[in-house]
């Protein structure tokens, strides 16, 4: 079978997962891959191997400023006309199928044509009535028309009732006890995050800013790499970070604490944020300063630890079989193997 999966390069989250998908996929040589990269340019995308000789189009992509979304500088940025043939153009009848990661280049060529369309990542979840901010209509209405596809595998850190998958995310080795903590926050005003870091007597390893920015003798710059920020994640006390869903799966498979504001006016982060209240698996905050993070840390937090299964070689066997499982009967294999139940157990109560 051959299939064209498309993947949202906006967050490092969906690339993340791809790479998982692409390891259980590489397993499976009945199923041929062409992958598809959009929503960031080309020169900022990194660590890339698993892919191949992968396509990039341009596609959908939001600005951020200061913390928050631009609507504005998000649509003077849109390239419509480009996206339009983009979509015309790709040749998607020369697969069996596609695969959308929130892609909307893929999915809409895939629903333009015809040809049988599958959505795999957090944003399908949001199909089923899970904790989500009331009344944003507009946001809803993106969420499901952005990657529209056939039918879907949401996922998400709990079920709540609904055939949602587990998180695709493996423990980067072992959890140890280091003296840092590790901030990503990529899309935060950097000088006075940095400065409000090094009013505080902790050690901080900050990904997400740029590198030669000034910064306090607590506080150490990294650029992007994969390894090794999965090693000072592993390594560290504890983790600061926006509400996205990836990085947090991770981080549970760990049991790191977890201090996360959701970026202002993203439906997906500012639900993700009320998810987490719900099932107590992060100390969510409306600000990120030396204040909110010390008042955490001076209660001792401490870390949930969550084993979630081998998600993307289950959805990879359902493939190579031929879907004859339901989602939901998917689903509910892989619930039975998460260790311990953690966001049930908080839901019961």
């Amino acid at each position: 079978m051959k299939i064209l999966y498309g993947v949202q390069g906006t967050g490092n989250g969906h690339i993340s997962r791809a790479r998982a998908m692409a390891k259980a996929l590489a397993q499976h040589p009945q199923l041929e891959v062409q992958w598809l990269f959009s929503g960031r340019s080309p020169e900022k995308l990194f660590s890339m191997e698993p892919f191949g000789d992968y396509w990039w189009r341009e596609g959908l992509t939001f600005v951020h400023r200061e913390g928050k979304i631009d609507s504005l500088a998000t649509i003077r940025q849109l390239n419509l006309g480009k996206l339009l043939r983009d979509i015309r153009e790709l040749p998607v009848n020369d697969f069996d199928m596609v695969i959308s990661d929130f892609e909307p280049v893929t999915a809409w060529a895939a629903k333009r044509r015809g040809v049988p369309s599958l959505g795999l990542g957090h944003q399908y979840a949001f199909n089923f009535p899970i904790p989500a901010p009331r009344f944003k209509w507009t946001a809803r209405g993106i969420m499901r028309t952005f990657a529209p596809v056939q039918s879907s595998l949401g996922m998400h850190w709990y079920h709540f009732g609904h055939p949602i998958l587990p998180p695709i995310a493996q423990p980067h080795g072992e959890a140890e006890s280091g003296d840092h903590i590790l901030v990503y926050l990529p899309f935060e005003h950097h000088q006075p995050l940095l400065s409000e870091l090094a009013r505080l007597p902790q050690q901080f390893i900050v990904y997400g800013a740029p590198v030669d920015l000034p910064a306090a003798g607590n506080i150490e710059l990294k650029a992007p790499s994969i390894d090794g920020f999965q090693r000072d994640v592993a390594s560290s006390k504890a983790v600061i970070c926006n509400s996205g869903f990836e990085l947090i799966a991770e981080t549970l498979t760990l049991g790191k604490p977890i201090l996360t504001r959701p970026l202002a006016g993203q439906f997906e982060q500012e639900a993700n944020a009320l998810a987490l209240r719900e099932l107590q698996l992060a100390h969510v905050v409306d600000q990120v300063n030396a204040t909110t993070i010390g008042s955490w840390l001076d209660s001792d937090p401490t870390g949930v630890r969550i084993q979630w299964p081998d998600v993307a070689g289950s959805i990879v066997r359902w493939l190579a079989e031929g879907r004859r499982q339901t989602t939901a009967e998917l689903a509910n294999g892989l619930w039975g193997q998460v260790v311990p139940d953690r966001a049930a157990q908080v839901a019961a109560d």
